[in-house]
């Protein structure tokens, strides 16, 4: 018998700036995700609807028409199990869809290692 690869898991990372986006990819990607990396969340939706991932990461301030909390509802209406994980420099100024979680950046690796394995 051969080695077979596990399964592993598709996560959407959803962040304008490059290098943010680049650290929590490859911090997923030493994990147990494949990583489809969106610097928009109109580009992110369409992966999210393609691609069905287990896990949406997003910064809440994006480019474009979409901000990371409508991309989050957008992923739940897809799949309501998917987990979504919200960032963001900002303080949070309103309500969170149920079920999505809130970091304020700087987000160290260690934090969002313990909340994945939640």
């Amino acid at each position: 018998m051969g080695y077979t690869r596990p399964i592993r898991q598709i996560a959407v990372v959803v962040e304008d700036d490059t290098i943010q986006r680049d650290m929590i990819a490859l911090l997923l990607e030493q994990g147990r995700f494949d990583v489809i990396q969106c610097e928009d969340a109109e580009t992110a939706a369409l992966a999210i609807k393609r691609r069905h991932p287990s896990l949406v990461v997003t910064d809440i301030k994006l480019t474009g028409k979409m901000d990371g909390i409508e991309l989050a509802r957008l992923a739940l209406d897809c799949d309501p199990a998917v987990r979504v994980l919200v960032i963001s420099g900002l303080p949070l100024a309103g309500a969170l869809p149920d079920g999505v979680k809130f970091f304020e950046k700087p987000v160290y690796p260690p934090v969002l290692l313990r909340e994945l394995a939640s």
